[in-house]
């Protein structure tokens, strides 16, 4: 993928459809390193699963035999010498406690650095197409942290939808106003 956005927002996604509840978008950014860590509440993997993840030829996809999101995650930080974990707890082990966690860890100064991309449209992209789940997103940068957090907005809203066009379009404004600030 040619933005880290767009990996961002097929690995949450993910989380969706294992039914995470929760899944919480951690961006934490040095001056050299870019920590990204996606963590949800879904159900999550058994061992031999998380073994296979990063195998591309490894998904749970019916439509189509491939699954290159998190190999392409994975390549893309060992790429700049940075650096891929994945832990996962199944529910089945687990009832109280599961859920998945993806750590990439990537070095900015390497040339072969995935920009960051459009963030604010992918967190915004991601909440509308999945209006009943909450996300907590949070870019920690070294002049301050741009984040979003839908059980605010959903406490605030009442009965309002998260997909409402207005809502959607206020959510794409808030987090580029926060990154326009730090600026």
């Amino acid at each position: 993928m040619k933005e880290l956005s767009l990996n961002i927002l097929d690995i949450s996604k993910n989380s969706v459809k294992a039914g995470a509840t929760l899944t919480e978008i951690l961006l934490l950014e040095t001056e050299n390193v870019l920590t990204l860590k996606i963590i949800d509440n879904g159900c999550g993997m058994k061992k031999e699963m998380v073994a296979s993840v990063t195998d591309p030829f490894t998904t749970t996809r019916t439509t189509r035999s491939v699954g290159m999101g998190i190999p392409l995650l994975k390549l893309a930080a060992e790429m700049t010498d940075g650096s891929f974990n994945i832990e996962s707890r199944h529910e089945s082990e687990y009832p109280e406690n599961h859920g998945t966690e993806v750590t990439a860890i990537f070095n900015k100064n390497h040339i072969d650095f995935t920009p960051l991309g459009d963030i604010p449209a992918s967190i915004t992209t991601l909440i509308q197409g999945s209006p009943h789940t909450d996300f907590l997103f949070r870019h920690t940068l070294v002049n301050g942290e741009v984040s979003v957090d839908t059980r605010e907005l959903r406490e605030t809203l009442g009965d309002v939808p998260l997909d409402t066009f207005e809502v959607i379009l206020w959510i794409e404004g808030y987090l580029k106003e926060q990154y326009e600030a730090l600026n």
